[in-house]
């Protein structure tokens, strides 16, 4: 049989299992070479995420060598040939397409076999599995957060400023900034108008640039959501005292 070896790996992820390129091929190398077969290629995707399999040249020419010949793609382990079922399954098919095979050495597992079809399907779907929990759970996180008045990630809304303790804080001048964009839109202000106001005002945003429409578009929709209906304003659910 011959052999086409892919290894992949992403600085974030070597660093976690330390699983270089070389170590990976170096195992499929030694059992290629165990079970007598003829290695016929060896590629790989330095520093690339296994997010998406499009985007991998090194994996498309593996898949190229392996279809065209027959041959056995050899990986290290799944997460290395794919983060998803869709691509997985999706490679898994290509090759069987092609009359050639599927092997991962994590795993043991080996498409030349039934039993080794049926343990890939299952195992690259709880993969995908965990992965969902972990990001349902993350999920939750932030919307807790968000829920409580704790900053979740990129820059600080106008509006508010972050205490010590990560959780928003009304920033006063800002907020009447903010009722005055909303009584200029009320009055029937474009986005644009209502930005060259606020330059009149010498009014700053908050990096201190000059207002974009989108900025102020942002403004007055976050502030809809949080009222109970047009034209009324609620109280923040944060203050200087949460």
């Amino acid at each position: 049989m011959k052999v086409v070896i892919y290894s992949r790996v992403s600085t974030s992820q070597q660093a976690q299992d330390g699983v270089s390129l070389e170590a990976q091929v170096k195992r499929c190398r030694s059992w290629a070479n165990g079970m007598g077969y003829e290695v016929i290629g060896e590629h790989v995707d330095a520093g690339l995420s296994g997010k998406r399999a499009d985007n991998r040249q090194g994996l498309q020419d593996a898949l190229d060598i392996a279809c065209r010949e027959k041959a056995a793609l050899v990986v290290y382990s799944l997460s290395r040939l794919a983060r998803s079922t869709k691509d997985a399954l999706s490679i898994a098919e290509r090759l069987r397409k092609a009359g050639a095979d599927l092997v991962s050495m994590s795993e043991n597992i080996d498409t030349t076999s039934a039993a080794g079809k049926m343990v890939f399907r299952m195992l690259a779907v709880l993969s995908e599995f965990e992965r969902d929990l972990v990001s349902e759970r993350t999920k939750s996180a932030l919307s807790y957060k968000r829920a409580n008045g704790y900053k979740t990630g990129g820059s600080i809304p106008f509006g508010y400023d972050v205490d010590e303790d990560g959780r928003l804080m009304e920033n006063q001048k800002e907020q009447k900034t903010i009722k005055l964009i909303m009584r200029l839109r009320r009055r029937g202000h474009s986005l644009r108008t209502i930005g060259s106001k606020l330059h009149e005002r010498e009014i700053s945003s908050k990096n201190g640039k000059a207002w974009n429409p989108k900025t102020i578009k942002r403004i007055l929709d976050r502030e809809s959501r949080r009222s109970p209906k047009p034209g009324s304003l609620r109280m923040s659910r944060y203050s200087k005292n949460s």
